[in-house]
């Protein structure tokens, strides 16, 4: 991190144990992204004219180059933040994933949600519970009976269109599931 970490404690006195807490949280953000510029962490205790639990309100602000992510765990919302340990860690495990999204956006690591391959029923073998998948490509993929979903193997029929979830097999391409998108006609 370029900038030191700045550390408040608001209506409450400072505490050894929750820097020190606060400071581990902050050197695993830094493993995280080494891009890390700046942190921003207020710890704040209920004004005393509250007179339901004590619940704590965390703070964590991080600056990377191109933006702000600033995480608030609001006491109103987890009774559990009744210890402050418990909303500091929540606000670092929320803060944590904000910036792993962030070091993939910036990686061009972001998840392409591409459709699940398709292909038709080439060849059924129901005695021995399983069938081939021929593929647009012309690859022929393997599916068990126990990988069609919802149980539909005694329905399937050669030429009904799929989409399915390919792996690789010990003998090659093969199905994990397997979901009929098209009865072929009868």
């Amino acid at each position: 991190m370029q900038v030191p970490m700045q550390l408040t404690f608001r209506h409450m006195p400072p505490s050894a144990a929750l820097e020190d807490d606060i400071r581990e949280r902050v050197r695993r953000l830094d493993d995280v992204c080494d891009r890390l510029i700046r942190c921003r962490v207020l710890v704040e205790a209920p004004h005393h004219s509250h007179h339901q639990g004590n619940l704590f309100h965390v703070r964590v602000e991080l600056t990377v180059p191109g933006r702000e992510i600033v995480v608030n765990r609001e006491p109103e919302q987890h009774h559990a933040h009744e210890d402050a340990h418990v909303a500091i860690r929540d606000a670092f495990d929320a803060a944590a994933r904000r910036l792993e999204d962030w070091v993939r956006e910036v990686r061009g690591q972001t998840k392409n949600h591409e459709p699940p391959p398709r292909g038709r029923v080439a060849r059924l073998f129901p005695d021995e519970d399983f069938g081939f998948i021929e593929t647009p490509e012309g690859t022929d993929v393997y599916f068990h009976r126990n990988s069609v979903v919802t149980g539909d193997f005694d329905r399937l029929h050669v030429g009904d269109e799929v989409r399915f979830t390919p792996e690789t097999g010990v003998k090659g391409p093969q199905a994990s599931s397997v979901h009929v998108t098209r009865r072929a006609a009868d």
